[in-house]
């Protein structure tokens, strides 16, 4: 933080500054257009440290369960957790080793399925719902919780990017244009419907941490945001289970892809200016 000649620094002053170079964040904060944007930041970071928490828990089940040769329990815990990877994926995507090995798909490898590098979430799901079995999935499952407690623990240690964090929500919305509507990106379980809500989930946040910013901003363009995240979360709704799941993919009526389509592409277009409304490009 600087000081016009002008301002005296009054023990208030004093205390401010010193708390934010003791924050993780001083470095953002002393080169930020607006500190406005340093608690939405610490904020996120928040929310992503409980979801990676979050993943960790679900994931020692799921891969339990895997262990255990119980393939219907690990069939019913594949989507529940995984979704949890999906709303985070700006900052995971920040490890790129990592991402590959935890949510690479079998269109990365050249060898597919029989690929020694081929592992996490997708190289799992084929063998549950592709082959019908655990067997063989020990090693990979062990893999899986190993890859995503080293998320857990770097993304403990990491500086939030600031550009990174609010261009997120436009990644989230475009990797739902590009993998989720297609239905390509769980080709094995059909459970892209969980998929696409995380990434939805993980947009909606964003903008709801920066929204005090961008309504100073553009009032008309949250209005925008909101009515179409709206639309996006009807469509979804309309495939909820009972048990608060979703029905597989294929059952989603061609009338309703299509009509996601619109909605989805305007949010990943509308989120994309969010960087250059906040000064962060």
């Amino acid at each position: 933080m600087t000081w016009g000649p002008a301002m005296k620094k009054t023990p208030l002053a004093l205390l401010l500054s010193a708390t934010l170079l003791a924050s993780p964040l001083a470095a953002f904060a002393a080169a930020s257009p607006s500190l406005d944007l340093v608690q939405p930041i610490s904020d996120y970071k928040i929310y992503v440290t409980d979801k990676v928490d979050t993943l960790v828990t679900e994931t020692q089940k799921f891969t339990d369960a895997i262990k255990k040769g119980d393939i219907a329990t690990a069939k019913k815990l594949y989507a529940p957790t995984r979704v949890h990877y999906e709303s985070i994926e700006p900052i995971a995507e920040l490890f790129s080793d990592l991402d590959a090995s935890i949510d690479s798909r079998v269109d990365d490898h050249e060898k597919g399925v029989t690929a020694e590098d081929f592992t996490g979430f997708h190289r799992i799901e084929y063998s549950l719902y592709s082959e019908n079995t655990t067997k063989g999935l020990d090693a990979l499952a062990d893999r899986l919780l190993k890859d995503v407690k080293d998320l857990q623990t770097r993304i403990a240690g990491l500086t939030f990017p600031p550009e990174k964090v609010v261009g997120g929500a436009a990644a989230l919305m475009e990797e739902v244009a590009a993998t989720k509507v297609t239905g390509e990106e769980d080709r094995y379980s059909h459970t892209d419907l969980y998929d696409f809500q995380g990434n939805v989930d993980g947009a909606q946040k964003i903008v709801e941490l920066f929204r005090p910013q961008l309504e100073k901003q553009d009032k008309a363009f949250t209005a925008k945001v909101d009515k179409n995240f709206a639309a996006v979360d009807k469509i979804l709704a309309k495939y909820k289970t009972k048990d608060g799941g979703y029905e597989t993919y294929d059952k989603v009526k061609d009338a309703d892809r299509k009509a996601l389509i619109g909605p989805v592409n305007t949010l990943a277009e509308d989120l994309s200016t969010m960087r250059g409304k906040l000064g962060l490009n």
